[in-house]
C-alpha cells in the first residue's frame, strides 16, 4: 500500500510543483503542506480529542474508581455506568483513530523523500551459498525486490525492480546475475541508453557483509566462493541526492558527523525540529491549569529526541519535512486551542483553574508568614 501511495499520489505531486518551480527544496515544502492540509480533519480530531482528554482526565478516574467500588458485585450495572461516563465524555482512544487512519500516508510520504529523487536507492539482495552437493536438493525460487520509482529526469521516472531467477540461494561455484528492469520487464540499462548521460545513473554494486563468501562484478554478476550468508547491495544514484536548498548543502545527505567533520545543515535541521516540537507541545497546553508533571515532560521529550536525530541516519530532505511538518502542526495546534468547549468540558475546565488559584494563593499565604503560630504579630 505505502509503495502504490507513493508512486501513484505523492510523486505525482511532487512532478507537478517541480513543473511550477525547478526546485527540489521547494517540491519538498510544498508536498509536506499539501499532505498536512489534506490530513487537517484527522489530525484536528487527534488534537482536540487529546485537549478534552486532558480536562475531563481527573474527573473520569475520580467517576470510574467510584462506579467500580459502588457496584463490584454488579458488574452488568459496572458496565452500564461505566458507559455512561465515556458516552458523556468520549473515550480517550477516540484520539488513536485519526491517527491510524492518516499513517498510510505519513509513511508513504516518509518513503517517497528517502527515496529516489532525493537519495541513492539501494536494492539489497540477501544471498544464501550453500556446499556444491546440497544445492541440487533445494527448491530454488524465483526473487523480486520491491518497486522502487527511479528519477532519470526532472519528471520523468520508472519504476525499477531486482530480480534473481533462481532466487537468493547459490552453490559454491555458481554465478547469477541480478537483473534490474521495469515492471514491464524492460531492462534498466537500455532505459539508461536513451540519456545524454546514462553512466549518471549506473548501479554502483558493492558486497557490505561476506565479502569472502560472494564476489560481485560491476555488472551485477554474483560468484558464490565460500558456503555461508552474504549481502550484496546494488545503489542507484539519486537525481537530486547532492542538490542543495537554501543553507543544506545537499538533500541527500545524512548524518550529523561524517568524513571527520561536522554537517551544520543537519545539525541546524535537528535543532529546528526539536524547536518546532517544544514549541507545539507548549501551545497544547494554552489555557490548561499548570501542571508540573506534564511541563517537565515537555521539556523533556524534545530535548530527547532532538538527541536521537543527531545520530540517526536520515537525509536531509527527510529532516526538512520533519521541520515544516512540526510548524504547520503547532500552527494547527495554536488555532484548535482557540475552539470553544462543550459546555460540560467548559464548567470543569473553569473548576480547575479555580481550585489552581485557590492554592497557589494560600502557598503564598503560608510562606509569607514564616511566624511561630504562638509568636505574637508584635514580635517578642
Amino acid at each position: 500500500m505505502i509503495g502504490y501511495i507513493s508512486d501513484n499520489l505523492l510523486i505525482p505531486i511532487l512532478d507537478f510543483f517541480y513543473g511550477l518551480v525547478p526546485s527540489y527544496g521547494l517540491a519538498i515544502v510544498a508536498l509536506t503542506l499539501v499532505i498536512r492540509v489534506a490530513l487537517y480533519p484527522l489530525s484536528a480530531g487527534s488534537i482536540r480529542s487529546a485537549r478534552r482528554m486532558r480536562i475531563a482526565q481527573p474527573v473520569m478516574q475520580k467517576r470510574q474508581a467510584d462506579i467500580k467500588a459502588r457496584y463490584a458485585s454488579n458488574p452488568q450495572k459496572q458496565q452500564e455506568e461505566l458507559g455512561k461516563v465515556m458516552k458523556e465524555f468520549g473515550s480517550p482512544l477516540a484520539g488513536c483513530l485519526p491517527l491510524l487512519v492518516q499513517m498510510p500516508i505519513l509513511f508513504a510520504l516518509f518513503a517517497t523523500l528517502r527515496g529516489s529523487p532525493f537519495a541513492d536507492v539501494p536494492y539489497t539482495l540477501n544471498m544464501k551459498v550453500l556446499p556444491a552437493d546440497q544445492i541440487a536438493a533445494v527448491e530454488l525460487k524465483p526473487f523480486n525486490s520491491a518497486s522502487h520509482s527511479i528519477f532519470i529526469g526532472e519528471t520523468d521516472h520508472v519504476p525499477v525492480i531486482a530480480s534473481l531467477p533462481r532466487g537468493t540461494k547459490m552453490g559454491v561455484g555458481d554465478s547469477a546475475s541480478v537483473n534490474l528492469h521495469t515492471k514491464d520487464g524492460r531492462s534498466f540499462s537500455d532505459v539508461l541508453t536513451e540519456l545524454e548521460n546514462p553512466g549518471k545513473f549506473s548501479p554502483a554494486w558493492s558486497v557490505t557483509k561476506g565479502d569472502d563468501i560472494v564476489r560481485v562484478t560491476e555488472d551485477g554478476t554474483i560468484t558464490a566462493i565460500a558456503a555461508g550468508d552474504a549481502t550484496v547491495e546494488a545503489k542507484i544514484p539519486g537525481l537530486a541526492a547532492r542538490s542543495g536548498f537554501l543553507f543544506i548543502k545537499a538533500l541527500g545527505q545524512v548524518g550529523f558527523y561524517a568524513d571527520g567533520a561536522i554537517n551544520w545543515d543537519i545539525a541546524i535541521l535537528v535543532g529546528g525540529f526539536g524547536l518546532t516540537l517544544f514549541l507545539s507541545q507548549l501551545l497544547s497546553g494554552m489555557g490548561m491549569p499548570a501542571n508540573p508533571q506534564q511541563a517537565t515532560a515537555n521539556k523533556i521529550t524534545p530535548v530527547m529526541i532532538t538527541g536521537m536525530f543527531l545520530f540517526f541516519p536520515l537525509p536531509a530532505g527527510v529532516l526538512l519535512y520533519m521541520v515544516i511538518a512540526n510548524i504547520f502542526q503547532a500552527l494547527q495546534t495554536f488555532i484548535l486551542t482557540k475552539e470553544a468547549l462543550p459546555e460540560n468540558l467548559q464548567k470543569i475546565l473553569d473548576q480547575q483553574a479555580s481550585q489552581q488559584t485557590v492554592t497557589a494563593t494560600a502557598t503564598a499565604g503560608g510562606s509569607s508568614d514564616s511566624r511561630l503560630p504562638f509568636e505574637p504579630k508584635g514580635g517578642k
